[in-house]
């Protein structure tokens, strides 16, 4: 695509790339401070257990072993990101399979784990709480009886002990819309657990100077809120803190919580030595922050001519143990229940609820594939009652520029029309399907919109008098390529190559606060902080341009690392700034509340192939549309996309953690099933673009979290499609489909 901008735009690789390839770029399993040691932590074998007694003193007398903690011996504090839930290390009771119990700092790896095996804990067994529906049930219990005394807890009734919130979004009266229905339809629907499956697993290294000043290095991609939060649950000044940077080696939403960091501070502080601690990939499946399972229960009201009255959405989202690693004080999920579509009645129940599972976190677009997932596979099972095709059901209903949104939101330059039909013409989902001997083709579609992030960032932009430009910021690389983004901005509004700007993170020594990566802010607040900084050097060098030569400000250009106005000969960027024998720098703080009237679209499409006989589904083809402004970078852009479905796929047809009676059975990725290259289909990208753009710099929109929550409807409605069958519960695997087939072959 044709573009006016010299670098934006451009499909370029990454300029942070070769210093991964070359085994440069460091992460924190890689920080190697002398004298550090190797931190490990026994973990829990049950779901829900009273401990009655704990005995170290075997492990302690292993050699090259310099400490064991338990619980008895640091601050009984809790600790959270928002809601502070979870001690450090358990004292009295555990919650769940991989809680820890104590932690072993050693000589090495081999060492701390033959300690772990000295430590001998008594424990009187409970009875977990394995469902989240059981959970809130009366006799059900009560996981968390101190919880009213809990810091960071929502404000909120609670109807149960059991939960952890209950939100409520509301437009105009449900039963009112309800009596104005010709049908109601109410339907359940369940979402597994799904694991972020980043390369790298959590790890932090922890040291302590003489001055009792804490150096932490750690794969947070919120290291202002890791510092906060490190330095309340250790009860030091955040000025004591300091996180440093390091390369994330994935993140998808699971890298923004402290996991093993406070455990890490004590082992330091108890051996006067630096300590290192990198989970297990059995540790990460069994006890870091996956997606929350959900049960939902949705109740839509319809007109006989298809037009959609009320819907009452109730979703109980399973919180695990504890609600320590979400970013939030409550339940913020529960807004994309109506979709984008015209309704005038609507009600969203938002529970959370404490379980014995593993605690949740965060996943890309949290809370929205649960919730799209429901929402857009009613749609299709109504469609089919009403006997109407359901990209026409959805196209009546969908919301236009003018309309409120189901929460009553004004939405600016609505595309979801535009984007739906898009993606419809792309799929062919209207021409005939292949005929295939003991298979059934079929095709579904689903929609999805989102907000674009906020936040607060700041950069700076230093150029030396040799001519080097460096970028500062406090945004860590997670592996999406925004660094590289970044480095396009300065590039465009300075006239440098983009590969030749250094990128410099700071530490949380270096500005105030940054909100961090996440959210689908990045590029929206962090390349508005790095084009401001951009903007103040480009004022500074215009008005020493004038100083210097006379010339007028508005006819200056940068261009190939020159300063160029018109009938001159260009002036090096180098020798402007030397000229005065000193750099140049500009440092702008960009901050944004959260716009509910700016969305961005999705709608996809798929095509699926269903064994009549089997019941195996494959995914034969899939087509996805998105509402765009300007792309600053193309391959990043699409890289994302692609990424997004792929994870979607993995969330509709085979992700889950499995549990045993309350023990997750999936601790690897030959039980874990993540898609491979087998498992991908066809992909089409159709890019819808918008005359107004997005509030990026350039006019960008957020692409990240976009892609995904809309992939399983999509699969969930060509299945249905094909052969009749609607799986109410994610994953969709042969066995349910197999089922379904028989039952209604049977009658049952």
């Amino acid at each position: 695509m044709a573009t006016p901008y010299a670098t934006i735009g451009q499909p370029v690789g990454r300029a942070e790339g070769p210093e991964k390839v070359r085994g440069a770029a460091v992460y924190p399993a890689d920080i190697n401070l002398p004298g550090t040691l190797v931190g490990k932590c026994l973990r829990s074998p049950y779901p829900y257990a009273r401990i009655k007694s704990i005995d170290a003193s075997a492990a302690r007398r292993v050699k090259g072993v310099h400490a064991v903690l338990t619980g008895f011996d640091i601050p009984d504090v809790l600790i959270g990101r928002m809601l502070r839930d979870m001690p450090i290390l358990a004292r009295d009771v555990v919650r769940f399979v991989g809680q820890k119990v104590a932690a072993v700092a050693a000589e090495d790896a081999d060492i701390a784990e033959e300690a772990l095996t000295r430590i001998e804990v008594e424990y009187e067994e409970l009875t977990p709480v394995l469902d989240p529906l059981a959970a809130i049930q009366p006799d059900a219990p009560v996981l968390h009886p101190d919880f009213m005394r809990y810091v960071g807890r929502a404000d909120r009734p609670r109807e149960h002990p059991n939960m952890v919130d209950h939100a409520v979004w509301q437009k105009g009266e449900v039963e009112q819309g309800f009596a104005e229905a010709d049908y109601v339809f109410e339907h359940t629907f369940r979402t597994p657990h799904q694991h972020q499956a980043y390369i790298e697993p959590h790890a932090s290294v922890v040291s302590i100077d003489e001055q009792g000043r804490v150096q932490v290095w750690l794969n947070s991609k919120m290291p202002f809120q890791v510092r906060q939060q490190l330095a309340e649950g250790i009860d030091l000044p955040q000025d004591m803190v300091r996180i440093n940077p390091t390369f994330i080696g994935g993140d998808f939403g699971g890298k923004g919580s402290f996991m093993d960091t406070h455990v890490a501070y004590w082992l330091a502080k108890a051996t006067g030595r630096p300590v290192r601690m990198v989970m297990t990939y059995v540790e990460e499946l069994m006890a870091a922050n996956p997606r929350h399972p959900a049960v939902m229960i949705f109740k839509t009201g319809v007109k006989k001519d298809g037009t959609i009255t009320a819907r009452h959405a109730r979703l109980i989202y399973d919180s695990g143990a504890y609600a320590a690693f979400k970013p939030a004080r409550g339940v913020t999920y529960g807004s994309h229940c109506a979709g984008p579509y015209k309704m005038g009645h609507m009600r969203v129940d938002a529970y959370m609820v404490y379980t014995n599972h593993v605690p949740c976190g965060s996943m890309r677009a949290p809370g929205d594939p649960q919730s799209v997932f429901a929402s857009e596979a009613q749609l299709d099972l109504i469609a089919r009652e009403l006997g109407m095709d359901p990209y026409d059901f959805r196209m009546k209903n969908l919301v236009e520029d003018g309309d409120e949104s189901p929460l009553g939101h004004h939405w600016q330059n609505v595309m979801g029309k535009q984007t739906l039909t898009a993606a419809v013409q792309e799929a062919g989902y209207r021409q005939p399907k292949p005929q295939i001997p003991g298979k059934r083709v079929g095709r579904g579609v689903a929609i999805y919109e989102r907000h674009i992030g906020a936040g607060t960032s700041t950069a700076k932009i230093a150029i030396d008098p040799d001519g080097t430009v460096t970028l500062y910021t406090a945004l860590r690389d997670t592996g999406s390529g925004f660094y590289t983004v970044l480095r396009q901005i300065v590039g465009q509004e300075l006239g440098v190559p983009y590969n030749e700007v250094r990128l410099v993170p700071w530490t949380t020594d270096d500005i105030p606060f940054d909100t961090g990566v996440g959210g689908s802010r990045v590029t929206h607040v962090g390349g508005q902080a790095t084009y401001g900084a951009c903007q103040e050097v480009r004022q500074k060098l215009l008005a020493r341009a004038a100083e210097l030569y006379g010339w007028n400000p508005d006819e200056v250009v940068f261009k190939d690392r020159q300063v160029v106005a018109p009938g001159q000969p260009p002036v090096g960027l180098a020798e402007l700034v030397s000229r005065a024998g000193r750099g140049i720098e500009g440092q702008f703080t960009y901050a944004a509340e959260r716009d509910e009237h700016i969305t961005v679209f999705c709608a996809q499409v798929a095509e699926v192939e269903v064994d009549e006989d089997t019941g195996q589904v494959r995914l034969t083809r899939f087509t996805t549309a998105h509402d765009v402004g300007t792309i600053l970078n193309p391959i990043a852009h699409q890289g994302q996309i692609e990424g997004a479905v792929m994870q979607g796929i993995g969330y509709a047809l085979m992700e889950e953690l499995k549990y045993d009676e309350g023990r997750i059975s999936t601790l690897s990725f030959g039980d874990y099933k993540i898609p491979n290259m087998r498992d991908i289909p066809e992909l089409r990208t159709v890019l819808v673009r918008s005359d107004s753009g997005g509030p990026t710099p350039y006019g960008g929109k957020a692409i990240g979290e976009q892609p995904i929550s809309a992939v399983a409807p999509a699969i969930v409605n060509a299945v249905l499609d094909a052969v009749g069958v609607s799986i109410t519960d994610l994953p969709v695997t042969s066995e349910k489909v197999f089922q379904a087939l028989q039952a209604r072959l049977t009658g049952a």
